[in-house]
């Protein structure tokens, strides 16, 4: 007995070391730092010392059932009243100290605090007193759930743009809720508006183009000025950006060896080369094996020369990426079906970038009226152009001549 007098004390100790759990304790066990559960986003960044929600709220440890079950235990076993005595003097001497948060009670006072109760009422001065934020969720699948606590965040959706679509890829969803508005996103944001972007154009931007962020401001500052030196101007630049957002993300060396690509592949000079890429600018970020595919249809199968080739592409710059399928489709009908010969195709490229049904019913309806005529050499001529790219009411009126009514009724008996 006189052994579990001297452990006592140290028993006490050990529950005042024990007996909090930390904040730290909780997120190393519920979260690893970095990680995330069940492949969510991690809110590891966004806890700090003001708003960690693992805080605890204990004010007291109450220890009199422990020292009570304790002494019954000894009681039973019917000890003799000297031990007893002799045990309860060892307490008193030395009367232990339970650490809580606002005071330190002595133990025997601890017996005579009243029970915690959630329902115990509190005036109406503590009420007010009284902040409930939102909990900040350990981990997520969206980053909705992280708006109310990111001010980053916040500023984004402001901006227009689409967390929906960056909350797919996880690392860029975690790198967003590390980084701070003001020092790391805001300076990217000045850049793009002095390179001509208005702000209804960063939220679409920044949407399509999420991994910016991660970029360093020199690099994209020296890629602007590598299209600057090639004599792009700072409106053709701001244009390619907007249509291609991810041409800043392209390295020097890339950006010129696809320069190089189209002007070594189509043979064009550097001002058609620059004017070729201004207006599809996809072209120098997309992939290079639909056009590598698309100029052999055109050479090989649909059987046009070198010049017609490069005469068409620069003129209608999708034809290097259009569906190979629709291409050819397109081609058999006009030419074979239509008997439209390769060198007026040539002065007309739009008809591929026109619906195949769209030619099939203009070409049906002109054959049911007698007016079939696409060569220019005769009278009645059908221009081609005029044939793909105006609207019902002025091919009907101008072409056809006759009524849209007609036309409608026509297109319902095929």
């Amino acid at each position: 007995m006189a052994l579990l007098a001297q452990q006592i004390p140290r028993w006490f100790n050990s529950i005042k070391l024990s007996s909090f759990i930390k904040p730290a304790q909780i997120t190393k066990h519920s979260a690893r730092p970095g990680k995330t559960l069940s492949s969510g986003f991690s809110s590891q960044a966004l806890l700090s010392s003001d708003n960690c929600l693992l805080q605890c709220g204990i004010k007291t440890y109450r220890t009199s059932s422990s020292w009570n079950s304790f002494h019954s235990a000894n009681s039973n076993r019917q000890e003799s009243s000297s031990v007893q005595s002799t045990l309860l003097a060892s307490v008193s001497e030395k009367p232990d100290r339970i650490s809580s948060f606002d005071s330190e009670l002595p133990l025997e006072e601890l017996d005579d605090l009243p029970p915690l109760s959630p329902i115990q009422p509190i005036s109406e001065e503590e009420a007010i007193q009284i902040v409930a934020h939102p909990l900040l969720p350990l981990s997520s699948f969206t980053l909705g759930d992280y708006v109310d606590h990111s001010k980053t965040l916040q500023q984004l959706v402001q901006l227009g743009v689409d967390l929906s679509r960056i909350e797919r890829h996880l690392d860029v969803a975690n790198l967003l809720l590390r980084l701070d508005f003001e020092k790391d996103i805001k300076q990217i944001l000045l850049f793009l508006k002095d390179l001509g972007l208005e702000d209804n154009h960063l939220g679409p931007f920044l949407t399509k183009n999420y991994t910016i962020f991660s970029e360093d401001l020199e690099n994209l500052k020296t890629r602007v000025a590598y299209l600057q030196s090639k004599h792009f101007s700072n409106a053709d630049i701001a244009r390619m950006v907007r249509q291609a957002p991810f041409l800043l993300s392209f390295s020097v060396e890339r950006l010129d060896n696809r320069l190089g690509f189209f002007q070594k592949e189509l043979e064009l000079s550097v001002k058609k080369t620059r004017d070729l890429v201004v207006r599809l600018p996809r072209l120098l970020t997309g992939s290079l094996e639909p056009v590598k595919e698309n100029m052999k249809v055109y050479r090989l199968e649909l059987g046009f020369k070198h010049n017609e080739i490069q005469h068409m592409v620069t003129r209608i710059p999708k034809m290097l990426t259009a569906n190979k399928r629709k291409l050819t489709e397109t081609f058999d009908y006009v030419h074979n079906v239509m008997n439209i010969p390769h060198h007026i195709i040539v002065k007309f490229p739009q008809v591929f970038n026109t619906r195949v049904f769209k030619i099939k019913e203009r070409h049906l309806f002109l054959t049911y009226l007698g007016k079939v005529q696409y060569d220019p050499a005769k009278p009645n001529y059908v221009s081609l152009d005029k044939f793909v790219s105006v609207p019902d009411e002025v091919f009907c009126k101008e072409i056809a001549k006759t009524s849209v009514k007609d036309f409608e009724k026509f297109l319902k008996t095929l």
